[in-house]
C-alpha cells in the first residue's frame, strides 16, 4: 500500500472499515491488519492515530455510542405522536439493524476492550447500557403524557425491551426480523402499560 497518499478523515475511514469487517466476518476477524487492508491504507496508519489496537476499538465503540444521541433526540421528539409500540419498534430496529449487535459481540469477546470502556460505561454492556437509557427517557416522557400507565415500571421495561430486541436481531447469519416480529415483541413487553387507543 502506498504510504504517501493523504487520507481524509482517517478515523472515520478506519472506523468504517472495522464496521464492515464486523458485519461481514464477525469480531474474531477484526485485527489491525484486517482494518488497514479493508480501509486501503498502509499498516502503520492505525498505530499513528491510536496508541494500540484496543485503544482504536475503544474509540470505535465510544463513537458509535455518541451516535445514539441522534436516535435519542428523534425518539424523544416522537413522544406523544404515532403509537408507543410503533415508536419503540422503530427505535429497536434502527438500533439493532445497525452495527450495534456486532459491537456488543466485540465488547463481550475482548477483555482489554471491556476494561478500557469501563472508564466511560462503568456498569452494564457498552452500547446496550446507553440504548437502555434512551428508551427509559422516551418511556418516561410517554408516561408523563399519559400514554403509559402512571405506574409503568420504566426501569424494568427499558432493559427488557433492549434484551428482547437484541435477542431478536442477534443472529448475524439469519434473515433480520420483519416489522411484525418487532412489533409483537414490543407489544408483549409493554402492552399492559399502554394507555393509548389500539390501532
Amino acid at each position: 500500500m502506498p504510504t504517501g497518499v493523504a487520507m481524509r478523515d482517517v478515523r472515520e475511514q478506519l472506523f468504517g472499515a472495522a464496521e464492515r469487517i464486523l458485519l461481514r466476518d464477525g469480531p474474531s476477524a477484526l485485527t489491525s491488519r484486517a482494518v488497514t487492508t479493508e480501509a486501503g491504507c498502509a499498516k502503520g496508519v492505525l498505530h499513528r492515530h491510536f496508541a494500540d489496537f484496543d485503544a482504536f476499538l475503544a474509540e470505535l465503540v465510544r463513537d458509535r455510542i455518541a451516535r445514539l444521541g441522534h436516535q435519542a433526540t428523534a425518539l424523544h421528539d416522537a413522544a406523544g405522536t404515532g403509537t408507543v409500540v410503533g415508536n419503540l419498534a422503530g427505535a429497536l430496529t434502527d438500533l439493532f439493524e445497525s452495527v450495534a449487535v456486532a459491537i456488543v459481540g466485540l465488547v463481550t469477546s475482548r477483555d482489554e476492550l471491556r476494561a478500557r470502556l469501563r472508564e466511560t460505561t462503568p456498569t452494564g454492556v457498552p452500547v446496550l447500557t446507553e440504548a437502555t437509557a434512551v428508551l427509559a427517557a422516551y418511556l418516561t416522557a410517554e408516561r408523563d403524557l399519559g400514554r403509559l400507565a402512571p405506574d409503568a415500571d420504566v426501569p424494568t421495561l427499558a432493559p427488557t425491551l433492549i434484551g428482547a430486541g437484541h435477542l431478536l436481531f442477534a443472529d448475524r447469519e439469519g434473515t433480520p426480523p420483519d416489522t411484525d416480529a418487532v412489533h409483537k415483541v414490543v407489544t408483549t413487553v409493554i402492552g399492559g402499560a399502554v394507555r393509548e387507543p389500539r390501532r
